[in-house]
This record gives C-alpha cells, structure tokens and sequence, in this order.
C-alpha cells in the first residue's frame, strides 16, 4: 500500500478530534437520521439535505464561485473548475466541499496524488464526508488496492448507509464465503 494511501486510510478509519464548526451544527442530528431505521424521513431528503450544507457556505459570494465551479465540472471545462476551485480553496481554506471538489477535478484528470491530498484535507474538515471517501475507495481501486477500497468502502456506508450502489460495490469486493466440503 502507497504512503499517501495508508496515510488517507488512516485519517478514514481513526478520524481526528475536531470543532464543528457552527454552520455545520445541523450535520450531527442529519447523521442521526441518516443511520435512524427507518430514517425518519426518505434518506435522499437527509442525504440532499448534508450535500446542500457542505456546497453551501454564509458567504454568497463564495457559494456563487461554488456553483459555477460545479457547472465547470459537469461540463468538463476542468481548467475553469480547477481555476475557481484553486482560488475557493485560498479564499475558504477551512471549506471542506472546496477541497473535495477539487479532489473530484483532481481524480477526472487522472491526477491520483493531488486527489489523496484534497481528500486527505477535506476529511480533516470534515471526518463524516461520506463522498470524499468514496472518492477514495474509487482511487484505491483505479490503483489495484483493493483491500483499502473495501475497508473506506465500508466505513462510508457506516456513516450513510443508504448508499446502495456503495453496498453493491462493497459486495463484489468482498471474498467469497468458504466453501462447506461436506
């Protein structure tokens, strides 16, 4: 296993002690729900509901840099997105959602090792980020490491459970059963 990978992995499994801050203070009770069974409410609500927490932000102005920097992505117009997205991680350096965006640019160019170090970021950010992780598991498994895979795999369904295309992904990873020979 890479360093960059073992380090990420680590941060993933044992995530570090840290102070919410006050605009994520509604993220612990939608965790909560999201874990609830059954949630107490349909989970892509819960889950639509964090993701508009970490793309949002109190400055509008920065929230606006944002949503253009999504749109740059869905286009492909990566070099625009990693403009913005570079300059929202200066200007908004304790924003988790600038650095996982500019994990998710990072990993589209197939730049692997710049992708680690913003999602390493990011789950210093915020530890809960299920996506970021994901986007993990997804390098992990580009770069043959499967076993790293399986395990952020499973730890961002222990934070979000109704991730089903996770689960199913977690399944075709894990070893088959032993076989009975009697």
């Amino acid at each position: 296993m890479s360093l960059p990978v073992a380090e990420t992995l680590k941060l993933i499994l044992r995530p570090p002690a840290r102070t919410v801050l006050p605009r994520h203070g509604r993220l612990s009770g939608l965790f909560i729900a999201l874990q609830a069974d059954p949630p107490p409410r349909p989970a892509h609500e819960i889950e639509d509901e964090i993701w508009a927490i970490w793309t949002g932000h109190d400055d509008p102005a920065l929230e606006a840099r944002m949503q253009r920097a999504i749109s740059a992505i869905a286009r492909r117009r990566l070099t625009e997105a990693e403009r913005l997205l570079g300059a929202l991680t200066q200007d908004a350096p304790d924003w988790a959602e600038a650095w996982n965006k500019r994990a998710t640019l990072h990993y589209l160019a197939q730049r692997d090792a710049a992708s680690l170090a913003d999602i390493r970021r990011t789950l210093e950010l915020e530890p809960r980020h299920f996506g970021a992780i994901c986007g993990f598991a997804q390098i992990c498994l580009r770069q043959g490491e499967l076993a790293a895979a399986n395990e952020a795999l499973a730890a961002a369904l222990s934070l979000n459970p109704h991730l089903d295309s996770v689960r199913a992904m977690l399944a075709q990873l894990a070893p088959e059963p032993p076989r009975r020979l009697n």
